[in-house]
């Protein structure tokens, strides 16, 4: 739908490890010699729908950006690199546990961010972040950082024959023990977002209600589910329950209770035309476990979180075999991994769609049983780290055979290596020669990257990164805002901040009216600026007024330019919107969205008539001047479009010439309206599904009482303008050439779950200034 944009640089000298060197002038004259590099640029559909990507795309970017085509790394078909293979670096900036709600919350803070990064895309949430951007089965170990700094584990993790250094040694002892030695503490259990009984996220969760006193004797039952994603979140869509003796004893489909968005069907299996018939629903399903489940039942699961999540249950005793078989530095093999390795068992196989949820959670059963049989020790003695390893080395070498020793699963009767998994590009860049850069906090978490302990800080980084990162290929570099900034209920107050701003902007009042006039007229008039999403008669005033809410910020904007002082249904009105603290900056907020770098080039238009198609709409704009793409919000509902649209001009100078086109055109007996964009592209759904939530719906404040800010966001906000602040220093002491990406991971938790946001360019002479 969406063609590309460009983001093109100047050409440069190649610059070594050594530092910069003198750059030749564009005529090829200036000292210097060495050959003059091609200048490399992005080129990215991210308007609208196409502007959401998943951590797989992210990853498949990042991989080619490393790599190349030379490694067998493919070119991402959501974003261009052009000339790979002249950049002069790749350079991450993960922001920890911030996701999109923190940067337009602090959208006025983070100056440097917002007119830097021209490429900007809505990043689908994880658990697991980081392990997800540099592949789960990672192994690596960045070198040349200091103490405090580092994010290598101990000495232990070298190669060593002495188990005392394996994880699982260190974990659970050398002695086998009963099962009741590996299920998760309560503490445990918070640490990696289970749902506990009394947790805020967990009110309405349905407990088991499995509280006798569990034993080594106790039954172990296999949990797994599918999930889609619908506008209430991850949703179950089918449940697996398994006994000790791998029968099966429920396997469900499930019907969501909201609307889906996307059914996951590569790797769920569920299709729409498979849940049409279906009529259970999760309460029906909440009920049979809890027949289903002994009193003293020990549930297994990989990554089992997840699963009692999506089914909104509270289960005190839980083996997780995502933990159980530990690895340094938090990270975690894949089930389908450990089901070859240690069971011998292909699942997940690709030629099946989907996975199958009675398997998995056969194989995390067996896998538990397999443990608590053999203990620790003997598990340990399997070596999967070396396994993993050698088989990333055979993929990297195009999957030439690796000889295995005899006997290096713990099953003597499995003689076949293991199978290849998907090397991750970071142990790639390492065999290939390269060193990647990590730097960030000690200590590691769920997101499997070791960070510095508490007493360093982003200054710490900030200046070892400004040394290291000039000597890196391919670097990470992670900021926090700190400990007691990411709190669960700080996030909530956040969000409701942030929903509570954005229902303010979107609503505008209008009058005064006479006594008797025509609402229809008023809907007709305040309709051609935008879809409305409510009107309401305000009769509180001596003489009435209306309170209406648009969908869209522009519509907004739009009706507060065009009818302010106008003659409305026979009344001279004015039109303003609300008077609250918080919106006392809105004018500089429009004004600062206005030249946002991602809108520039971009204008809305409104009074659309909802019986055109898009191909007449391309047609009706196709003639103005270096018109690229052309999206068509639509209800996520009902399908249907929203009477404006939003044109994105290759040149900006484009864009404010069919600005002055587009005002007063007629299309199909309808006039327009047209402004600049305010709302980047990637924003629409978010913004949909905010303004529908049941928080804010008919939520109309008439008058609000001041507020001050809080000491803990008054403090927010001086981190985060330091944190762009920190951010601004790296990106202007990158080569030229330098693909830069900066990532809001999201938060996805018992609190509930927020986008992340991505923002990438490609530093050149013409922007780097900033």
């Amino acid at each position: 739908m969406a063609k590309g944009l460009c983001l093109n640089g100047r050409k440069r000298l190649s610059e070594g490890a050594e530092g910069p060197r003198k750059r030749r002038k564009a005529d090829g004259s200036g000292p210097g010699r060495g050959p003059e590099v091609k200048s490399c640029h992005l080129s990215a559909a991210l308007l609208g729908e196409d502007s959401e990507i998943s951590q797989e795309q992210l990853y498949e970017l990042l991989k080619y950006a490393a790599l190349g085509k030379c490694h067998n790394a493919a070119q991402p078909s959501w974003c261009r690199i052009y000339h790979q293979s002249h950049l002069a670096g790749v350079v991450v900036v993960v922001l920890h546990e911030m996701s999109q709600l923190h940067f337009y919350r602090f959208y006025l803070q983070f100056k440097h961010l917002r007119k830097v990064f021209r490429h900007r895309f809505t990043l689908a949430p994880s658990a697991n972040f980081l392990v997800s951007l540099y592949g789960e089965e990672t192994n690596l170990k960045p070198q040349n950082t200091p103490q405090g700094l580092t994010s290598t584990s101990s000495e232990c993790t070298t190669k060593s024959s002495d188990l005392q250094c394996d994880p699982i040694i260190q974990r659970y002892g050398e002695k086998k023990q009963g099962l009741t030695s590996y299920t998760l503490t309560l503490e445990e259990q918070k640490k990696n977002d289970y749902p506990i009984e009394g947790s805020p996220g967990c009110k309405d969760y349905i407990s088991t209600e499995c509280d006798q006193q569990r034993t080594d004797s106790s039954p172990l039952f296999g949990l797994d589910c599918e999930m889609c994603l619908t506008e209430k979140g991850n949703e179950v869509t089918r449940v697996s329950l398994v006994d000790a003796r791998g029968r099966c004893l429920l396997n469900e489909l499930v019907k969501p209770e909201s609307r889906v968005f996307n059914y996951r069907t590569r790797f769920s299996g569920i299709t729409r035309k498979m849940l049409l018939p279906v009529k259970t629903r999760l309460s029906d399903i909440q009920t049979r476990l809890k027949k289903m489940l002994p009193h003293d039942a020990v549930l297994v699961g990989h990554s089992l979180n997840s699963d009692l999540q999506a089914l909104e249950m509270i289960h005190p005793s839980v083996i997780d075999t995502s933990l159980l078989f530990a690895r340094s530095e938090g990270r975690r093999f894949k089930l389908k991994f450990l089901a070859k390795a240690v069971l011998g068992k292909e699942i997940q196989c690709e030629q099946k769609l989907g996975h199958d949820p009675t398997e998995d959670a056969r194989a995390a059963l067996e896998l538990a049983q397999f443990f608590i049989e053999q203990g620790p020790t003997k598990v340990a003695e399997l070596n999967l780290e070396m396994l993993l390893t050698a088989e990333r080395l055979a993929e990297v070498s195009k999957n030439k055979a690796v000889q295995q020793p005899q006997g290096c699963g713990l099953q003597e009767q499995l003689n076949e290596p293991p199978p290849l998994s998907k090397p991750c590009f970071l142990d790639c860049l390492q065999v290939t020669g390269q060193t990647p850069l990590l730097l960030g906090r000690q200590g590691s978490d769920s997101s499997g990257l070791c960070q510095s302990n508490l007493s360093t800080s982003n200054k710490q980084i900030l200046q070892k990164a400004l040394e290291d990162v000039p000597l890196s290929k391919f670097s990470i570099i992670q900021f926090t805002l700190g400990p007691g900034y990411l709190a669960s209920h700080l996030h909530a107050g956040l969000h409701e901040k942030v929903s509570s701003k954005l229902t303010d902007m979107l609503t505008i009042y209008a009058g005064p009216f006479e006594e008797n006039f025509c609402i229809k007229s008023v809907k007709k008039e305040f309709g051609r600026c935008g879809p409305i999403q409510s009107l309401a008669v305000v009769t509180e005033t001596f003489q009435p007024y209306v309170c209406i809410q648009y969908e869209v910020l522009e519509a907004a904007q739009l009706a507060v330019e065009c009818l302010n002082g106008a003659e409305v249904a026979g009344s001279c009105i004015k039109v303003q919107r609300p008077v609250t603290a918080a919106m006392l900056d809105c004018n500089v907020l429009i004004k600062e969205l206005e030249l946002d770098v991602e809108n520039q080039g971009v204008i809305y238009v409104a009074g659309l008539k909802k019986s055109l198609t898009e191909t007449e709409l391309q047609e009706e704009f196709g003639q103005l001047k270096h018109l690229e793409a052309l999206f068509l919000p639509k209800d996520l509902q009902s399908g249907k479009h929203r009477s404006c649209c939003f044109l994105k001009f290759q040149k900006t100078q484009s864009a404010l010439s069919a600005l002055e086109a587009i005002n007063g055109w007629t299309m199909k007996g309808s006039e327009l309206r047209s402004r600049k964009a305010l709302a980047p592209g990637h924003l629409w759904k978010w913004i949909w599904q905010m303004n529908h939530s049941s928080d804010n719906q008919g939520k109309h404040i008439f008058y609000e009482q001041m507020e001050q800010l809080s000491d803990s966001e008054q403090n927010l906000r001086k981190k985060v303008k330091k944190l762009d602040q920190n951010i601004k220093k790296l990106y202007r002491s990158l080569q030229n050439n330098s693909l830069c990406v900066v990532l809001f991971p999201g938060v996805n938790s018992t609190q509930g779950s927020q986008p992340g946001l991505g923002l990438m360019g490609i530093k050149d002479e013409g922007r780097s200034a900033c």
